[in-house]
């Protein structure tokens, strides 16, 4: 009787610890930014190797703190969570525009603390600043993703490590 309860017993056990093995479920992620970018290494300084819209549904690979390794369409690349939700996004046609979340630049300045309400503090505390050439700035100076590669490259600067 006591080798019934026994083979019982490992056969209950072994059930329950291989079940994790056999039921590995995929996770998936939604990109919650206008354009995310898909990088070679886990850096905001790896080579962008694709571009994906507001809504893509990503495969999570690997998990590396901030930064997941993700798969769509055999395209695979590291994305900063900053610019991921575990939410579903569903985009549907109606009378009103989609809202297409937060630009990638908004959610890094959002992360570091700044927001509408820093920003009008800031600016009520230093009115002597010109803000108008701050935007201009902005607007002329943009650098495309070859251009960073290359500055990278010539200045032996390499975007593996950690993130600051």
């Amino acid at each position: 009787m006591s080798w019934i309860r026994i083979s019982l017993l490992a056969a209950l056990l072994l059930c329950a610890f291989s079940q994790p093995l056999f039921s590995a479920t995929k996770e998936f992620l939604s990109v919650q930014v206008r354009q995310g970018q898909l990088r070679s290494t886990p850096s905001f300084l790896g080579k962008v190797t694709a571009t994906l819209a507001y809504g893509d549904k990503v495969e999570l690979i690997e998990d590396k703190g901030a930064w997941k390794m993700v798969t769509i369409r055999k395209i695979k690349g590291w994305m900063h969570m900053s610019a991921l939700t575990t939410k579903t996004i569903a985009l549907q046609a109606g009378k009103a525009n989609v809202k297409t979340g937060a630009t990638s630049g908004e959610l890094a300045l959002a992360g570091k603390g700044f927001n509408a309400k820093v920003e009008a503090e800031f600016k009520s505390k230093n009115k002597h600043l010109d803000y108008a050439a701050v935007d201009r700035m902005e607007r002329i100076f943009t650098f495309k993703p070859d251009r960073v590669q290359a500055f990278l490259k010539q200045g032996k600067i390499s975007p593996e490590g950690p993130e600051r």
